[in-house]
């Protein structure tokens, strides 16, 4: 009854994602328009969504006491980083793709989707939690996932000396439109200001698009992968049990010494066996690593979590 129960919570995020994958299959998106649904999202129904729902679900006292959310996650993923080294060498992974490997162990995709994925799960509820995770995992990535990834290009390719990690550019990745979101929100919140029903209405109406969007838009990514370029050897191996064991498993035995509420934990759970970040080819692009490596990582992530989901969320109610 248990895994009946944990597929159900996620047959709607399949049929969404399904919609998606058909769409494309019909040619109805190309690269514009696949662009054009990411920016909806992290540009408008994201930030939309957090303000909204950290304006309704927090006063500034639970915001006060809730801190301690954040450093959970900050510890997992600095002990993820530091696994990811030992994993590198003992698995022998090539030289070239090392660094993208160890920002791929410990980094996850948190907002496009790990945030939806959460919110079909568990609900608006959930949404603190889902934040308090992406804060923590959006400064690892854009400082010590970046950097890792931009070693790989002194091996794979000449590096862009020009590009540094500690930059304006960066520093503008770090403050994207879902963390302005979210700082203004809590900016609210601690000066105690209440927005007009008018305002609120408006944000949760917007920011109702961000699942639905989010979850067509990973269709379309599943979709577009193609099979021949997809092996499982060691190196793949080793990172689905660093995206999918090693974080999660880092996160249980956390909570065992750190109060946490039981919702609080499956979010960070859920949060910490997201795929790899769709950022990470981004990025290995611009630096010159392989970024055909991490792209295939990020498909592979994305189909496997709906195995994983389901299987979590089994695990979750029993523990």
């Amino acid at each position: 009854m248990g895994i009946i129960k944990a597929f159900e919570s996620v047959l709607s995020i399949v049929l969404m994602v399904s919609v998606g994958a058909f769409l494309n299959y019909r040619h109805w998106f190309d690269d514009d328009k696949s662009n054009l649904l990411v920016d909806l999202v992290i540009k408008v129904s994201l930030p939309a969504l957090m303000i909204y729902n950290m304006m309704s679900n927090f006063t500034k006292e639970e915001l006060l006491n809730s801190g301690y959310g954040l450093v959970v996650p900050v510890i997992s993923m600095a002990i993820c980083y530091l696994i990811s080294f030992a994993v590198a060498y003992i698995v022998g992974i090539d030289p070239s793709r090392r660094g993208a490997f160890r920002s791929m162990f410990f980094n996850s995709n948190t907002i496009f989707v790990g945030l939806p994925v959460n919110m079909a799960l568990f609900g608006e509820k959930s949404l603190p939690y889902v934040l308090f995770y992406y804060v923590a995992n959006t400064f690892f990535f854009w400082t010590l996932g970046v950097s890792e990834i931009r070693k790989d290009s002194t091996i794979y390719n000449e590096p862009d000396s020009s590009k540094s990690v500690f930059s304006i550019e960066t520093l503008n990745k770090i403050l994207s439109p879902p963390l302005i979101g979210l700082l203004i929100a809590l900016f609210l919140i601690l000066i105690g200001v209440r927005l007009p029903t008018f305002l609120l209405d408006t944000l949760k109406n917007l920011g109702g698009l961000t699942t639905p969007l989010s979850m067509i838009f990973i269709g379309i990514t599943i979709s577009a992968i193609k099979i021949q370029n997809i092996r499982f050897d060691k190196e793949v191996m080793a990172l689905l049990i660093g995206r999918f064991i090693v974080g999660p498993a880092t996160i249980i035995l956390l909570s065992q010494i750190f109060y946490m509420p039981k919702l609080m934990r499956d979010v960070f759970v859920i949060q910490s066996a997201m795929p790899v970040m769709t950022n990470a080819a981004i990025i290995s692009k611009a630096y010159g690593s392989d970024s055909e490596y991490v792209a295939i990582m990020i498909a592979m992530t994305t189909v496997l979590i709906m195995i994983v989901i389901p299987i979590y969320i089994y695990i979750l109610s029993y523990i």
